[in-house]
This record gives structure tokens, C-alpha cells and sequence, in this order.
């Protein structure tokens, strides 16, 4: 699994002119699902953004997590994450989980970051063609890769 971290000031998912998810303060997650990933993959993930201390404490230090500040976070399944450009000008997609096994981790993800985290979380529709809009604060953004975390 590859996220692309944001943090952000506020952030919207619409599909086809309706707002699908949103948060105020707090993360927009890319997220791109790998063959073989698995509720032990989406666990770790899913504590690494929850904790990852990203936000400024009281002495402007990047110190304190989505979960330390009350924020929110929105979780977009996003399959270009895994497109190869390293061979010619048009990114091959060959990599990262097929349509059917991605769509089940990521909705297993989204549940289970609804049932443990203790953030608000919303998320993006899967195989919508989403229109999302952010404001990154900072601007910080980490990449998360799951094969780099084990």
C-alpha cells in the first residue's frame, strides 16, 4: 500500500456535484492498494496516519498527531499511486491490486478506520470519477509505502 499523505487546513471529495466526504483540520490520504494487501497492512497504515506527528505544538514543532489535535481525516482510494513512468511518457497501471480486490481493501480500510480511530473519518467513493479539493498546510506531504515500513 502507497498513501500520499496531506496535511491540510480543510479538505473536500465531491462525486458528480455532491460532497462526499470532507474535513476541517487534519489529513487527506491518497491511497493506493497493492496486490496482497492485507488487515495487517491497513492496521499498520492506519496507525501510521493516525499517529504520525505532523501538526506544530505549542512551540511550532512538527510534535503532535491528527489524533493529539482532534482532526479529521479523509481517505481517497487512488490507483495512480502504483502507475510505472520510468519507461517512455504514458505511466503504465499494470502494478497495484486489480479493481475488485482494491475495492474490498479499501472499503475494509475506511471501516475499520471508522470502528478504532478515535478522528473523524470520511472518504472518497471508490472507481468515481472524485473532484477533490484541498488547502495543504505547509506544505507537508509524506509518502507511505508499506513495503518501506515493515
Amino acid at each position: 500500500m502507497r498513501i500520499v499523505l496531506q496535511r491540510t487546513k480543510y479538505a473536500s471529495v465531491t462525486v458528480d456535484g455532491v460532497c462526499a466526504g470532507r474535513t476541517e483540520r487534519g489529513i487527506l490520504a491518497l491511497i493506493g492498494i497493492n496486490t496482497g494487501d492485507d488487515i495487517g497492512v491497513i492496521d499498520m497504515m492506519l496507525k501510521k496516519i493516525s499517529t504520525l506527528r505532523i501538526f506544530e505544538d505549542e512551540n511550532g514543532k512538527m510534535n503532535l498527531s491528527v489524533t493529539d489535535i482532534g482532526g479529521d481525516i479523509l481517505l481517497i482510494p487512488n490507483f495512480t499511486i502504483y502507475a510505472d513512468a520510468r519507461k517512455g511518457t504514458r505511466p503504465s497501471f499494470a502494478c497495484g491490486a486489480k479493481p475488485d480486490e482494491a475495492r474490498e481493501i479499501f472499503e475494509t480500510m475506511v471501516k475499520r478506520a471508522k470502528e478504532t480511530l478515535s478522528v473523524k473519518v470520511e472518504s472518497g467513493i471508490f472507481q468515481a470519477d472524485m473532484k477533490v479539493e484541498l488547502l495543504n498546510d505547509g506544505p507537508v506531504t509524506i509518502l507511505l509505502d508499506s513495503d518501506r515500513l515493515f
